[in-house]
């Protein structure tokens, strides 16, 4: 491996502006693919095993032409102080604000609230339904000023009036502002790490590269491929993070090389040689990772995945070949400034910060794997009470119409009110399947928790009843989730008594299904990626405790980000300090998200880190001073490298959308902890402890695994010397 990348790190600083064209031209194809490709549509939400999405078939194929995958608009007024809504003016302001909703050549229907009874029993409230022949991403922007004209007119006359529903979202995901403070704190990182304009700014532009394909790719097919809007979010934020990572590591190596006394072009080859053999690894860790999503069984899940894992690989190959044509372009601008100036690269031989505390963690290594181990577990205790849902309007911000909407109607309606639970009773080959169908809703409608259950609404063939039942607890109480599993405990019962089957679904009993199946998968998924990892971690450091370690400290890790999230987001501690207006449920796939992009990234500073230790001690070092020798060349590109990580994903902690807050916040902490807590202390607190037994392998696995040689041992023996091109000069070597 080592020797392969190094043939391609030479080869692509001497044909440094081929290799420069061909990202070019593979940047603009691309990027006029997704000029010309149509605009993404809303994906279709599908659950595939769970009743919901059986229920939800099944109303599609017993309505057809129904409109169950349109937008939808549920715009709430509410009467001034001492005043009803069914006051004559009011009514009137209400029935012209309907008729106006209803007038678009996109709206399906728009439901008189005074006709549909959907006024509460004090007279203040009222909402009107309006549903759409097209998804909320197919509205036009005439559909939408028109619905906010409508809104606005009502508000006019005095009345207040607020809106929710799929139709009011503006999309949720990032507009470009986590990007660009992410991308300003790396820059600066950067250059206090490399102290040189041009060293800070290659990997930001080659990063920028690399998400701009990856993002033309992503938008190009998406038509083709059923890709959402939302897919390519993940995508964007692991392909800057990592992008700028390995271009850091390469770098950084080409600079540690030239000041060992290469010519340029021998030190790119040695730099992806060596520090390239570590980048593809840990890429295939984040691939795997993000691969493994898969088995969870989500269609929408495996996509984004699959796209983020593309952006990784994207950002492989321009670390391997970009990178070190960049280098060919400049080989001296990416060095100090001093150095560049006096024409003397200075080779420090002294200790640094990363071998001062490799020393100080190796002469205290129980201590400091125990203050570890405690400290992250105190953080993962919250975990315990660990709540999933999926957050809808009550977790917006009272600023926006929604979340006014959603307490307006929970005021006057009931908190159940805004998660009703849909039930689909099957009575095909019934004798009365008109009698069946209320039956059924009579037995739901006597259970306790339940507040009301709406009249039955039958397909055309009459063998097919749809009713909402509303809880008298909010969509994510527990409560509420129990009542669920009630209703379809009882199900046997009311079953043998009509002859007709009945499913529960909505998008409440969806999101209760959602996170049961989340809960099930993150066992086999950790299985899954972790095993694979571990086999791969095998391979490359040829040692059995090692790759433990590696997956128990993340872990770790990755236990005592949920335990920080729950902390915040569930139960509200420092929640107004990330502007979290309101506490509730973590994301159902919060967990999933966690465990798959965090297990990529912690082995990234596991390769990044070990494989350094892993090269001092095959070179003949004893394993205490591999340990050090491992943090003097690599704990400041790490350490570089993590903060990099939490400002990209702490950039998105500024966004509005509640899912994009939680999952920045949870991705930040879990750098934080793995870097700094993991890998800085744990790892060779624990290496300290284990000594040569942490390098430990079988002979007959020995002779079993391939040797990749990531530690470039092969290049040290047999050191090529090609002839270095014009316009390269070298630069005087002086110790220090």
């Amino acid at each position: 491996m080592a020797t392969f990348l190094y043939q391609v790190g030479r080869l692509a600083f001497r044909r440094r502006w081929y290799v420069a064209l061909v990202w070019a031209a593979v940047l603009a194809a691309v990027g006029l693919g997704a000029l010309t490709a149509p605009g993404a549509s809303d994906e279709e939400f599908s659950m595939p095993g769970i009743e919901s999405q059986k229920a939800f078939d099944l109303m599609e194929q017993r309505f057809p032409g129904a409109t169950a995958d349109g937008a939808t608009a549920r715009v709430v007024f509410v009467a001034p102080s001492g005043e009803k809504v069914t006051a004559t003016e009011n009514k009137q302001t209400v029935e012209k604000a309907v008729a106006d909703l209803a007038d678009g050549t996109q709206v399906a229907s728009a439901v008189d609230p005074f006709r549909a009874k959907a006024v509460s029993k004090d007279g203040t409230t009222a909402y009107a339904a309006v549903t759409y022949k097209v998804a909320a991403n197919d509205l036009t922007d005439a559909s939408k000023t028109r619905l906010e004209r409508a809104i606005d007119t009502a508000r006019d006359s005095g009345l207040t009036v607020e809106a929710g529903g799929s139709a009011m979202d503006d999309g949720g995901a990032p507009g470009g502002v986590a990007e660009v403070v992410g991308v300003a704190i790396a820059a600066v990182v950067l250059l206090v790490t490399f102290g040189s304009l041009a060293a800070a700014g290659l990997p930001l532009l080659t990063a920028i590269i690399g998400v701009g394909v990856s993002m033309a790719v992503i938008l190009t097919l998406s038509e083709a491929l059923g890709l959402s809007t939302t897919t390519g979010t993940l995508a964007m934020m692991l392909g800057l993070a990592v992008g700028i990572d390995y271009a850091l590591f390469v770098v950084s190596r080409y600079r540690e090389e030239r000041a060992k006394g290469h010519a340029p072009q021998e030190a790119v080859g040695l730099a992806v040689g060596t520090a390239g053999s570590a980048v593809v690894f840990a890429g295939l860790t984040v691939v795997i990772a993000l691969a493994g999503l898969a088995v969870v069984g989500i269609p929408m899940l495996t996509k984004m995945g699959l796209a983020a894992a593309g952006a990784v690989v994207v950002a492989v190959l321009i670390a391997l070949t970009l990178v070190p044509a960049f280098l060919g372009f400049w080989p001296n601008a990416v060095l100090r400034r001093r150095a560049r100036r006096s024409g003397r690269i200075e080779e420090s031989t002294e200790n640094n910060g990363g071998s001062r505390w490799a020393r100080f963690v190796l002469r205290r290594p129980l201590p400091v794997l125990l203050l570890g181990v405690v400290g992250l577990g105190a953080l993962a205790v919250p975990m315990t009470n660990l709540q999933l849902g999926m957050p809808g309007d009550e977790a917006k911000s009272t600023s926006t119409t929604e979340r006014r909407a959603y307490d307006a109607l929970a005021e006057a309606f009931g908190p159940g009110f805004n998660g009703p639970l849909t039930v689909v009773v099957d009575a095909k080959g019934d004798a009365d399947p008109k009698g069946a169908a209320a039956t059924v809703a009579k037995d739901i409608g006597g259970t306790e928790g339940v507040v009301s259950v709406s009249p039955a609404r039958f397909n055309e063939a009459g063998d097919t009843a749809v009713f909402q039942v509303v809880p008298s607890t909010a969509p994510t109480d527990e409560k509420t989730k129990d009542l669920v599993t009630t209703i379809r405990h009882e199900r046997p019962g009311v079953e043998s008594e009509t002859g007709a089957t009945f499913e529960v679904t909505g998008t409440t009993a969806l999101n209760i299904d959602i996170s049961d199946k989340v809960q099930a998968a993150l066992i086999p998924y950790l299985v899954v990626v972790v095993g694979l990892a571990i086999v791969l971690l095998l391979v490359v450091f040829r040692s059995l405790l090692v790759p433990l370690k590696a997956a128990l400290g993340f872990l770790l890790s990755v236990l005592a980000s949920l335990g920080v999230v729950v902390l915040v987001f569930q139960q509200g501690h420092g929640a107004e300090l990330l502007g979290v207006e309101q506490t509730g449920p973590i994301m159902s796939l919060m967990p999933i998200f966690l465990v798959g992009i965090v297990f990529g990234l912690a082995m990234d500073y596991e390769v990044f880190l070990v494989s350094r230790m892993r090269e001092a001690y095959v070179h003949g070092e004893r394993p205490g001073r591999a340990v050090t020798s491992g943090f003097r060349h690599s704990a400041r590109v790490v350490v570089a490298a993590a903060l990099i990580m939490i400002a990209v994903f702490a950039g998105f902690v500024g966004e509005s959308d509640s899912m994009i807050k939680m999952v920045g916040f949870g991705l930040a902490s879990a750098v934080l902890f793995d870097a700094f807590v993991v890998r800085m202390a744990i790892v060779p607190a624990v290496l300290a402890l284990l000594g040569d037994r942490a390098w430990w392998l079988p002979k007959w696995l020995d002779r079993l695994l391939p040797n990749v040689d990531v530690e470039g041992e092969a290049l040290s023996r047999s050191p090529e010397t090609d002839p270095e091109p014009a316009g390269t000069p070298d630069l005087e070597v002086a110790r220090t």
